[in-house]
């Protein structure tokens, strides 16, 4: 069998110096069926190895229950890539950032009483244990020491970034091993003091990211590691986005620039994003620091291949520059099919409040519950409740709201609340004979990176009218990911504040193809595909369009449903083949 090796200055594979060259290609944001037409773009781009992370809350969405089926199927993926004639560097995690909902841990550790994340923290230290139990075996089998194409696999990422608890890291690392990885561990941080210390063991090779300075970065590297190969584990060459910000576009010739740079200093690379892909559904993560960013759908991230697959100016600049140091061979492949399906009209209609009794069973508690203490992993919460009267004009107050919320009064909207406000959006004055008070919680997405990650949904510190709390609430979970109950009728009438639930039909002749979903028009809201949920969508922009891949259409009928939150002019989609992503 083959082996892997790092020696004094290079990647040693059977003994010979070999230069990696990685892209990074997540298979859980790709469509299965596009896997080869991705790794083919990578191939034929003069890459020689896909990196992937590994999803762990996408794997285990129950506690205890592991999906490795499907598009989730990563065995299968990495057979392919080794088809085709490409190594892989995975990356188990349990943390991985990657701008995914929660950096792939599962929603549900955070229903554990005294849980700590991301250090030798009892319940949080069993869950990861049982998640590698599963998957590392199944990984083992993929090593190039075993006649896979393995080369090497990641201990936690970027975790000094985050903390500092080496007994985790190196139970982490115990725990690889004793579950059979044989081939090369590795860690990859920022090139910075803080990060390099506290992310690292002393006998696991070290990587740096970034995305510009090679010669700085490595300098730094170097001084925590003298010897061994260099590798840039993640060399950002474009960026993501959140909502309410710009689009992110890095100059292609400034990044093949830095990539040759790289090249020509020996190291090894990794592109991250080689090919971004898609967060589909409510799979986008947040950062929160000093405010809360959530990340749109779109994971683009300014890619050479950029999010439905097409080969970008930076793609051929990379080429170029790769073509200077290893061979490239082959011919470049062709973009897939884009098309154009035209206008959707909404023709039936569901109000979202009418469908409770096929959506939800209300929790009766004194106070507002949390996402997680409702069992719930993701989508909305309604909270229900009379406030008795009569009270004075006083500031309604929503304590630890996680993320955005619409209040309603007496069954009207009243107004947006959205955890970024310095202060309350509205004031309240209840009469003699009370109020009924309705506020629909948003979960926009888990933080994925840094100190705050310790966060639940929904309104987690209490609701207050003034000073003091309002108790007796009837907490409703709408995960929102099955509509199969929802009563729709005939007709969309005009838009009353009120989330409205609207269906329309499309008829595509042939085989399908890719296509983007566009709302003009409308607020901010839900896109669900032959019953799937594609994506979320807000005026706010940068993201104006959900890509909408082929393999999620049919010959013949299609079914498009939407869920409008704030409004909308006409009830209408557009079915284009231009992404609008900013």
């Amino acid at each position: 069998m083959a082996r892997f090796e790092i020696g004094e200055k290079d990647f040693l594979l059977d003994g010979q110096p070999f230069r990696l060259l990685a892209g990074a290609i997540h298979y859980f944001r790709v469509p299965r069926e596009y896997w080869r037409d991705r790794l083919r773009k990578l191939k034929a781009c003069g890459f020689n190895t896909v990196e992937t992370y590994v999803a762990w809350n996408i794997h285990e969405k129950t506690e205890g229950t592991f999906d490795f089926s499907g598009n989730l199927d990563l065995c299968a993926f990495l057979d392919l890539a080794r088809e085709m004639g490409l190594y892989a560097i995975v990356r188990p995690g349990p943390y991985i950032c990657s701008e995914w909902e929660f950096g792939g841990l599962p929603w549900w550790l955070l229903k554990k009483p005294g849980i700590r994340l991301r250090c030798m923290n009892v319940p949080y230290i069993q869950a990861v244990d049982r998640f590698f139990e599963k998957l590392l075996p199944a990984l083992a089998a993929h090593q190039i020491t075993r006649g896979g194409n393995i080369l090497m696999m990641q201990v936690e990422n970027e975790y000094g970034s985050y903390g500092d608890d080496k007994e985790y890291l190196a139970h982490l690392a115990g725990k690889m091993r004793e579950l059979g990885i044989e081939v090369p561990l590795f860690t990859s941080d920022g090139a910075g003091d803080f990060m390099l210390t506290g992310g690292t063991l002393p006998d696991i090779h070290k990587t740096a990211n970034f995305g510009s300075d090679p010669k700085g970065q490595f300098a730094k590297l170097r001084q925590f590691q003298p010897q061994g190969p260099l590798m840039c584990c993640e060399f950002w060459n474009g960026w993501f986005d959140h909502w309410t910000e710009e689009h992110h576009r890095r100059n292609p010739e400034t990044a093949a620039q830095v990539l040759d740079e790289m090249l020509e200093m020996g190291a090894n690379v990794s592109a991250y994003m080689f090919h971004g892909g898609t967060n589909f559904g409510y799979w986008n993560g947040a950062n929160c620091m000093e405010r809360y960013e959530p990340t749109v759908n779109s994971y683009d991230d300014d890619a050479p291949v950029n999010e439905c697959g097409d080969l970008t100016e930076k793609y051929h600049l990379f080429r170029r520059v790769i073509g200077k140091y290893l061979p490239v061979t082959g011919e470049v492949p062709e973009n897939l099919p884009k098309a154009k399906y035209g206008e959707v009209r909404f023709s039936r209609s569901a109000g979202l409040f009418e469908n409770l009794q096929a959506l939800t069973r209300p929790v009766h508690a004194a106070y507002p519950m949390t996402m997680e203490e409702l069992d719930q992993g993701y989508g909305f919460v309604l909270y229900k409740t009379h406030v008795a009267g009569p009270r004075e004009k006083l500031p309604l107050v929503l304590m630890g709201l996680h993320d955005r919320a619409q209040v309603y009064v007496n069954g009207e909207f009243a107004g947006v609340y959205y955890r970024n406000d310095e202060k309350p959006a509205l004031e309240l004055a209840v009469p003699p004979e009370g109020m009924d008070l309705a506020i629909l919680v948003e979960n926009m997405g888990r933080t994925n990176y840094g100190y705050n990650m310790l966060e639940w949904k929904g309104v987690t510190g209490g609701v207050r009218l003034g000073q003091a709390f309002v108790y007796g609430w009837e907490n409703c979970p709408l995960p929102l990911e099955d509509l199969r109950g929802v009563r729709f009728t005939e007709g969309t009438p005009a838009f009353r504040g009120l989330p409205l639930l609207m269906q329309g039909e499309f008829e595509i002749s042939g085989e399908p193809a890719d296509t983007f979903v566009k709302l003009p028009g409308f607020k901010k809201g839900l896109i669900y595909v032959n019953g799937r949920l594609l994506s979320r969508y807000w005026e706010a922009g940068p993201q104006r369009s959900a890509y909408l891949p082929a393999p999620w259409l049919k010959r013949g009928v299609n079914e498009i449903t939407v869920l409008e939150l704030e409004g909308f002019d006409a009830p209408r989609a557009i079915l284009d083949d231009r992404e609008d992503i900013g």
